[in-house]
C-alpha cells in the first residue's frame, strides 16, 4: 500500500513537473514564434524552405501536351531581327497552323509595328483569321499605363503576361485572373488592359491556354460558392494574404501557388529557325498547346524561380516557360489528378508549431546527458523534415521553419529552467552574501576603530568617575543627620537607594549611570529651596554632563562595540 502511494506521488510529481515546466515553456516559445510569424519576420526563411523543398522533389519530366517555340540568341543573330518582325511572326503562325495545334499562345508584345507595313498586315490577318490564337498584353499599374495586345486580336483572346514576383525576384505564384490598376501616368491610348474597373477581369496567358484546351474536351470553368474557379472537381485554390508561409501579401489578383514540374525539362522546346525550316516533327504540334516567346538571354525576359538557388545552369527561366508551367499544373490537376498546392488554416498551423515545441521541451526535460539531447533533437528535426518533405511531394505546404525554431527554442528554455535555474539562483545568492559579508566586515572595522580611539576611552573614564562620585553621594546622603524630621529617603529615587555598590566594572552600563546622576542632581536642585531651614548637607561636585545627543552617540558606540566583542 505504501509502495502504491509512493508511486502515485511520484507520478503526480512527474505530471506537475511536465505541466509546470515543459507545457508552460512550450506554450510560451510557440507563442513567441507564432507572433514573429504573424509579423512576417519569418516569411523570408519560410520561402527559402519552400524553394529548398521544390528543388529537392524528383523531376516530373516533360508535359507532352506543350511545345515551346523559342526565339533564341541564334535566331536573333541569324535573322538580324530584334524584336522579331511582324512578317516573320505571321510566317511562323502560318507554318504552325498547317499542323493543326489545339491552341497557340504568343508571349511577345506586338502593340507597335515591327518591320514592313506588309508584314504588319499579314500578321493582323493571321491573328483575326485563327480563333485558336491568343496574344498577351501588360495590365496597367500605378507606375505603368499598360501595353496593349497585338492588333487584330479580339478582347476574348487577350491574355495577361504579368507575373507576381516575390521579394528577391522569384516567381512562386501562378496568375489566373488580373485586374488593371489605375495608373498615375497618362494613357497613350485606352485599351482593355488599362481600364481600371473591378469588372474588367482579364485571364492570364496560361489560363487562356487551359480554358481553350479543355473546352475542346467539353470541360468548362465554373465558380464555387466561395467564388473560386474549378474545372470538374478540381478547385483552383486562391491565395490569401496568409497562405502557407506568406504573410500579408497582395491578393487583389486571382493567383495560385505555382507547382513547377521541372527546372529544365518541363516542356519540349524548339527554335524559330527549326519551325520555319520544317525541321520539327508535326506530331509535336498537332493537337498541342504551342507557345511562342523569347528564350534568348539578351532579351532579359527571364525570371528567378525556386530552382535558381540550385545549379548554375538553371539560374533563370524564360517567361514563356513559366507560363507553360502554370498551364501545365492546371491541366495535370484536371486531367491527371496531379494535385495543386494546398495548405492549412492558421489554427492547424498553430497546433503544428505547438506540437513540435512540446516535443523539444519534453526531450530536454527527459534526456539529461547533453550529447544524448543533441542526438535526440537531431532525430526529431530529421523526422520533422522528412514529414514535411513527404507532404510537400503530395503538394502540401505546411510550416517547416516555425516548428524547427519552436523545437530548438523550447529545448533550450527547458534546459535552462530545469537544470540551471537552481544553479543560477545559488550563484546569485552567493554573490549577494559575499557583498553582505564584505559590508559587515567594513562596518565592524569602523566600529572597532571608534571604540579603540582616545576619545571613546576618555568618555569611558568620565563614566567611571561619575559612578564613583555617585557612590560617594549615596554614602553622604545616608549618614548626614536630618533636621525637622525631614525624610531624605522619601525624596530620593528608589533606583539610587537600592542600587548595589559592588557591581563589576565590566557589567556596568556607564551611560545609564550618567543619566541617573543627572536626574538625581536635578531632583536635588528642586528639593533644596524647600529645605532651607534644615541642616541637611548635600555635597555636589561640579562635573561635566554630556549632552543628550552625545550620550545617544556613546550608547550606540557601546552597543556596537559589545556586539563586535561577542562576534569575536
Amino acid at each position: 500500500m505504501l509502495g502504491q502511494d509512493s508511486q502515485h506521488r511520484n507520478f503526480r510529481q512527474t505530471v506537475l513537473t511536465i505541466g509546470g515546466t515543459v507545457v508552460v515553456t512550450s506554450v510560451a516559445i510557440a507563442g513567441l514564434i507564432l507572433g514573429l510569424r504573424e509579423l512576417g519576420s519569418l516569411q523570408g526563411m519560410e520561402l527559402a524552405a519552400f524553394d529548398w523543398l521544390m528543388r529537392s522533389r524528383p523531376d516530373e519530366g516533360i508535359d507532352n501536351r506543350f511545345l515551346i517555340v523559342g526565339v533564341d540568341d541564334t535566331d536573333i543573330q541569324t535573322r538580324k531581327e530584334y524584336p522579331i518582325e511582324d512578317g516573320t511572326m505571321a510566317q511562323l503562325l502560318t507554318k504552325l497552323e498547317e499542323h493543326e495545334p489545339r491552341v497557340i499562345g504568343i508571349d511577345i508584345l506586338r502593340d507597335v509595328k515591327q518591320g514592313t507595313a506588309a508584314g504588319r498586315t499579314d500578321l493582323m490577318q493571321t491573328l483575326s483569321a485563327n480563333e485558336n490564337i491568343a496574344a498577351v498584353c501588360v495590365v496597367s499599374k500605378a507606375d505603368s499605363p499598360g501595353i496593349a495586345a497585338a492588333p487584330g486580336i479580339p478582347e476574348d483572346r487577350v491574355g495577361v503576361a504579368d507575373f507576381t514576383v516575390d521579394a528577391g525576384g522569384t516567381v512562386r505564384q501562378g496568375m489566373i485572373i488580373s485586374i488593371p490598376k489605375a495608373s498615375k501616368l497618362p494613357k497613350p491610348s485606352e485599351h482593355i488592359c488599362n481600364i481600371a474597373d473591378p469588372e474588367n477581369q482579364l485571364p492570364s496567358l496560361s489560363f487562356q491556354m487551359v480554358v481553350r484546351y479543355l473546352a475542346a474536351q467539353g470541360i468548362e470553368p465554373e465558380l464555387t460558392k466561395s467564388g473560386e474557379l474549378k474545372f470538374g472537381s478540381t478547385v483552383l485554390k486562391r491565395l490569401t494574404p496568409k497562405s502557407g508561409g506568406y504573410h500579408n501579401i497582395d491578393t487583389s489578383d486571382y493567383q495560385i501557388l505555382l507547382n513547377y514540374r521541372s527546372a529544365k525539362n518541363a516542356v519540349k522546346q524548339v527554335s524559330l529557325s527549326e519551325v520555319l525550316a520544317n525541321k520539327v516533327d508535326p506530331a509535336l504540334i498537332k493537337d498541342k498547346i504551342v507557345m511562342i516567346g523569347y528564350t534568348a538571354q539578351i532579351v532579359k525576359d527571364t525570371f528567378y524561380t525556386p530552382y535558381s538557388a540550385g545549379s548554375a545552369d538553371s539560374q533563370k527561366m524564360p517567361g514563356v516557360v513559366v507560363h507553360a508551367q502554370n498551364a501545365s499544373q492546371i491541366l495535370s490537376a484536371v486531367l491527371n489528378k496531379r494535385p495543386l498546392f494546398w495548405y492549412w488554416n492558421e489554427l492547424q498551423e498553430g497546433l503544428w508549431v505547438f506540437a513540435w515545441s512540446l516535443v523539444g521541451g519534453f526531450l530536454a526535460w527527459r534526456i539529461r546527458k547533453p550529447w544524448l539531447l543533441i542526438l535526440g533533437g537531431g532525430v526529431a528535426i530529421a523526422i520533422l523534415l522528412g514529414t514535411n518533405y513527404i507532404i510537400f511531394i503530395h503538394a502540401g505546404w505546411i510550416p517547416l521553419v516555425p516548428p524547427v525554431l519552436s523545437l530548438l527554442g523550447s529545448a533550450v528554455a527547458v534546459v535552462l529552467i530545469d537544470r540551471y535555474a537552481a544553479t543560477i539562483v545559488k550563484t546569485v545568492k552567493g554573490f549577494l552574501k559575499i557583498n553582505i559579508d564584505i559590508d559587515e566586515d567594513k562596518k565592524n572595522q569602523e566600529v572597532a576603530a571608534i571604540t579603540e580611539s582616545d576619545y571613546f576611552l576618555e568618555l569611558q573614564h568620565k563614566a567611571k568617575d561619575l559612578r564613583v562620585r555617585e557612590n560617594e553621594d549615596k554614602l553622604s546622603l545616608t549618614t548626614t543627620p536630618v533636621v525637622n524630621d525631614f525624610d531624605t529617603h522619601n525624596l530620593l529615587p528608589d533606583t539610587i537607594i537600592n542600587k548595589p555598590s559592588n557591581i563589576e566594572t565590566t557589567d556596568i552600563d556607564y551611560l545609564q549611570q550618567v543619566r541617573d546622576r543627572r536626574n538625581k542632581l536635578n531632583s536635588q536642585e528642586t528639593l533644596l529651596p524647600q529645605t532651607s531651614n534644615t541642616n541637611l548637607e548635600i555635597t555636589t561636585t561640579p562635573t561635566t554632563i554630556e549632552e543628550p545627543d552625545e550620550l545617544e552617540y556613546l550608547a550606540d558606540l557601546q552597543r556596537r562595540s559589545k556586539k563586535l566583542k561577542e562576534n569575536k
